[in-house]
């Protein structure tokens, strides 16, 4: 199952042809979450364009009496075309990842990575260029 979460009234998800998209693939969007054609991205990805959250704790409270504004950042994901994204990945906010490049199983990106490239870990850096 894929799920794909738009989570605002102008929240953008857009999806290019050939994109394949494995099992239990997430893309969560308060803003815009772009991913280019002929990509392939493996099982029990996540892809965020927010923290989801406020990161104020007054503001997290469950009981809502907070009078603090709601603040939730937020920067679009890009990931261009031909872009093989390894399971387990997390994608967070304000992310692009370049053409033809490769992101290992795993990984937590969370800084852009230049096209044509392998990049793994936690986080991701550019382990060689392909």
């Amino acid at each position: 199952m894929v799920r794909l979460q738009a989570r605002s009234k102008n929240a953008v998800i857009a999806i290019g042809a050939g994109t394949s998209l494995s099992n239990n693939v997430q893309v969560l969007a308060e803003s815009h979450v772009l991913i280019g054609e002929g990509c392939l991205i493996g099982d029990n990805v996540l892809i965020m364009d927010s923290d989801a959250h406020d990161l104020s704790a007054d503001a997290r409270k469950a009981d809502k009496t907070s009078t603090t504004p709601v603040v939730i950042l937020t920067a679009p994901v890009i990931i261009e075309d031909n872009v093989f994204i390894g399971s387990r990945v997390i994608i967070l906010k304000g992310v692009t990842i370049g053409k033809d490049s490769v992101i290992g199983a795993g990984s937590v990106v969370v800084r852009s990575i230049p096209p044509g490239v392998i990049a793994a870990g936690n986080p991701a850096k550019v382990i060689r260029p392909l």
